[in-house]
């Protein structure tokens, strides 16, 4: 059987993988791609616009980028940091969209904004230094703060109307926050590499084999699940982008760095209402606080989404606990990452997290009547009767080694990357999507040093994103700069 020879293999057709694929297409267009995804379709897991849960996560909103900390202070340094990863992707998508190789921005981003709603004296105080620690800092300089009933009326209608008037209330609101739907996104991205010379999309076609030759370069074997023709396929590097089956086939691969990674599977629900006279009501993303014990992906949130052209309000997640690592995958997969070299971290970290395994049960054992019950916190004249229960996709949060042999639970998206720099993979959850483009450019660094030395790349890369090299968080004046022309051209402002 003759062996397809590429430069780059992309495993899995998500977010991550039409992202890289695109900046290496702009670096080097001679380069040999080849993507091959398990299901018939691309974008069709955790970046499809009904299972992913970050669509435009920038740290306006999500209260628990910000921890209270013991002194009664508000920790700001990680949202900072993901309000500036979510520019760049800003800034490459702009690039995109102004060389026509996205379509018109409506397709896949929509202003939307982005707020925090808190109830009760305890957290209106959290909520009110928070806002004075960020809005002292010029990447969130606009936010905005109340306890304004006239305002909460105008910002949040189905959040405040009916709500206990001596209840004490406050939010938080970013004007230019952002729907994203990712699966839109990287079905546009993904048909325009097929437009291009040296680009193959392989569908129906999971990875069954991994392995590296002598030589360095990687041997990888797919199967085609319609016909049943087995391809063998030979590259220089390899990146596995496939959500949570990524930690099964970096196990695979034998790199060292691989070594102690293990994964904990939870999976999601939302309430979904597609009324008009609902969805007409409320036009923004409404973030609160976690439940005590409850996963970062849990945070509960009522928001506008525009998933393929299609406006709804969603309501959630709720999340559950589920042994498959994929949507579409199977219940051994969290059993079949259990390995001699993880054993140790993973045991450590199921003793080490009972309120998490609590709430998870809690979760699961709810019925609709509680789920709407939760969401009458956020919309007080919730009914039953408008709003139906969608599966969410699955999220495999990291477990980590740490010293001593233990294990660490991280909330957070993580590249591991073979020291050769011929494999990466992308592991982890939020913000996941909404930060794609710096991740990917964290791949490129890693793997690709040599040829980022070059002038011509290094050109080209700060057209791709002008940011590129410098920090959107100690630079004022650079961000003002790629912020107005982000949020002109995404149509945002």
């Amino acid at each position: 059987m003759a062996v397809r020879q590429a430069d780059v293999v992309l495993v899995g057709g998500g977010v991550m993988s039409a992202t890289l694929g695109m900046m290496l297409r702009q670096l080097d267009p001679s380069l040999d791609i080849v993507m091959v995804e398990r299901l018939d379709h691309v974008a069709h897991e955790s970046t499809d616009g009904w299972n992913n849960a970050g669509t435009g996560h920038a740290g306006y909103c999500e209260l628990n980028y910000t921890p209270e900390t013991d002194d009664g202070d508000v920790a700001i340094d990680r949202a900072l940091k993901i309000n500036a990863q979510f520019e760049v992707s800003l800034q490459f998508w702009s690039y995109l969209v102004e060389q026509g190789m996205l379509p018109d921005p409506k397709t896949f981003i929509n202003r939307t904004p982005h707020q925090s709603f808190v109830w009760g004296e305890k957290d209106v105080a959290f909520l009110k230094r928070r806002f004075e620690r960020l809005s002292a800092h010029h990447l969130f300089r606009e936010m905005e703060y109340t306890e304004s009933p006239d305002d909460l009326e105008e910002w949040m209608p189905l959040v405040v109307k009916h709500r206990d008037p001596m209840e004490r209330v406050a939010a938080t609101r970013i004007k230019h926050g952002a729907d994203v739907d990712f699966g839109s996104l990287t079905r546009s991205m993904v048909e325009y590499l097929q437009s291009q010379p040296n680009f193959e999309l392989m569908l129906s076609s999971p990875v069954h084999y991994i392995d590296q030759r002598d030589n360095g370069r990687w041997k990888v074997r797919v199967r085609n699940q319609k016909t049943g023709e087995l391809t063998k396929l030979e590259a220089g590097f390899v990146f596995l982008g496939a959500g949570g089956g990524a930690l099964p086939m970096l196990q695979k691969s034998g790199i060292e760095e691989a070594r102690g990674y293990g994964g904990f599977p939870v999976s999601g629900q939302w309430l979904v209402c597609r009324k008009p006279d609902i969805v007409e009501q409320h036009h923004s993303k409404v973030y609160g606080k976690a439940p005590i014990g409850a996963p970062p992906m849990s945070v509960p949130h009522l928001d506008t989404r525009i998933i393929n052209g299609e406006p709804a309000l969603l309501f959630g997640p709720f999340a559950g606990f589920t042994t498959r690592f994929l949507k579409q995958g199977s219940l051994f997969d969290l059993f079949g990452s259990v390995k001699p070299t993880n054993l140790r971290p993973m045991l450590s970290v199921s003793k080490s997290n009972m309120d998490l395994t609590r709430y998870l049960i809690g979760e699961v054992f709810q019925s609709h009547s509680d789920r709407v019950a939760s969401l009458r916190n956020f919309f007080p004249d919730a009914r039953e009767e408008d709003w139906e229960l969608k599966m969410a996709g699955q999220r495999v949060q990291i477990i980590k080694q740490v010293d001593g042999g233990g294990g660490k639970l991280e909330f957070g998206t993580e590249i591991v990357a073979a020291n050769d720099g011929t494999l990466a993979a992308l592991l982890g959850a939020s913000p996941g999507a909404s930060t794609a483009a710096n991740a990917m450019l964290t791949v490129l660094e890693r793997c690709f040093p040599e040829s980022l030395k070059t002038a011509e790349w290094q050109e080209r890369l700060r057209q791709l994103v002008p940011s590129y090299g410098q920090s959107l968080v100690n630079d004022e004046q650079l961000l003002n700069k790629v912020r107005a022309r982000t949020l002109s051209t995404l149509k945002l402002s």
